[in-house]
């Protein structure tokens, strides 16, 4: 069993930077790829980045490429999504996820946080 909680989210102007991190509980966080997802009000939940359970492999949606990044602190159980560049159609819901292996689909990840409130305002 893995818990997740997300923190960081906010209300930053168009161009500005946040710093999503998802702290998980539990002694196997190494095991888990860790993606983040974000739902935007009437749409459905989408994948924005991913990441291996080493560390070693990472994969970005197109939308975010170039100003996200993804990581994690094994030894402190955490993943990390720095923002940069926000654009107002980044507002959403932001969600951490675990999973067996990296994947882009909601199905592929058996684990999700109470999700994290980032508005970009233009």
């Amino acid at each position: 069993q893995v818990q997740l909680v997300e923190s960081g989210g906010g209300l930053v102007q168009a161009g500005g930077s946040l710093r999503l991190s998802c702290a998980a509980s539990g002694r196997t966080f190494s095991r888990y790829a860790m993606g983040w997802f974000r739902q935007a009000p009437g749409k459905e939940r989408e994948f924005v980045a991913v990441i291996s359970g080493s560390g070693g492999y990472t994969y970005y949606a197109d939308s975010v490429k170039g100003r996200f990044t993804i990581s994690r602190d094994n030894a402190k159980n955490t993943v990390i999504l720095q923002m940069n560049s926000l654009k107002p159609e980044d507002t959403a819901v932001y969600y951490c996820a675990a999973g067996s292996r990296p994947g882009i689909g909601t199905s592929q990840y058996n684990y999700w946080g109470q999700g994290t409130q980032v508005t970009v305002s233009s």
